[in-house]
């Protein structure tokens, strides 16, 4: 991965992300050690201001972290006022990348070589990854290629056969990263890994003719509504675009007529006026096709997230429902 973004002994990375995952000890860590490159750690915990502070005055070349961190460094009050003219690549990992970040890193961030890798614990650290010669729209709308001596396919989640090209599936993936097994935990070893040595990701993906491969979502994050299958990938993206949207989720609630029903929960930037579920769902009209336009918006100031970041849709849904009163419905 360091190899792919040129790193050397000149290079200065500011680490943000925890170093008991493997995002910031692997990728972290052993990047710069095996070529020399400088370490910074900004805090002892994510610290959007520190993390700019860190780069400005140490001269930082690279910068690592989730969407999320981007979006806080992004929209933090002292961003305009930082000197970022030092960056020149990084990492975003960890979760789905949205596009319009990723844009907004390449272009407010000076990050021109910023890569995008994609990965698990279980895969430590990446499976696949953007590489410095790839286009800039390949760079915010896949997660790139297979990285050397290992394996990806798509496989249809109900039969495991694989797909054609294009065609959204599970994505497995084989080889020296794929773990050994859960500690002390067979049964879910084997839901994981198949005989085949294969390790199912719980991802749907889709896999181009070059292959490029492009997270659409998690498997139990699809929401069906009323008989389709719909993405909330889709539908963030695209809620991405709105100027006065900072971060947008999208997850799915129950429904007595459509079986499910889509809420995407809000958080507008630092210089948004007011906004109402009313106005965003005008936004989508004759945008997005109607069965994808969310019935239901929440704004608010943070979201449900891991220590490292990651956002609990699990948790986000659980919310929903309670404050819906949907858990009432007979």
């Amino acid at each position: 991965m360091a190899e792919s973004m040129g790193f050397t002994h000149e290079d200065r990375l500011v680490i943000p992300v925890p170093l008991y995952h493997c995002f910031g000890m692997v990728m972290g860590n052993l990047g710069c050690v095996t070529h020399g490159a400088t370490m910074i750690y900004p805090d002892e915990g994510f610290d959007p201001g520190k993390v700019l502070k860190a780069v400005h005055e140490q001269k930082a070349t690279a910068l690592y972290g989730v969407p999320t961190m981007f979006i806080a460094e992004l929209d933090h009050p002292d961003f305009p006022s930082t000197d970022l003219s030092s960056l020149r690549t990084g990492i975003m990992a960890g979760s789905i990348c949205p596009a319009e970040i990723m844009k907004q890193v390449i272009s407010k961030m000076n990050m021109k070589g910023v890569q995008i890798a994609y990965g698990m614990t279980e895969t430590s650290p990446v499976s696949t990854q953007t590489g410095a010669n790839d286009s800039i729209e390949k760079r915010v709308s896949t997660v790139g290629r297979t990285q050397p001596h290992l394996e990806n396919k798509i496989v249809d989640p109900g039969n495991g056969g694989i797909l054609p090209r294009g065609e959204i599936g599970e994505l497995c993936t084989r080889g020296y990263s794929v773990m050994l097994k859960y500690w002390n935990n067979d049964k879910a070893t084997a839901e994981a890994i198949d005989e085949a040595g294969w390790m199912h990701t719980g991802d749907l993906a889709t896999m181009d003719e070059e292959g490029y491969i492009q997270i659409v979502g998690r498997i139990k994050d699809m929401v069906i509504r009323g008989g389709e299958n719909v993405y909330p990938k889709e539908i963030e993206e695209f809620l991405y675009a709105h100027p006065a949207i900072s971060e947008v989720q999208v997850t799915g609630v129950p429904d007595k007529k459509y079986g499910e029903e889509l809420i995407a929960w809000v958080k507008l930037n630092s210089s948004a006026g007011e906004v109402t579920g009313e106005e965003l769902r005008e936004y989508c009209k004759g945008k997005i096709t109607h069965f994808k336009i969310p019935r239901y918006f929440k704004f608010v100031d943070e979201f449900p997230m891991t220590v490292t970041g990651k956002i609990q849709k699990f948790k986000m849904r659980e919310i929903s429902i309670q404050e819906l009163g949907l858990d009432q419905e007979p």
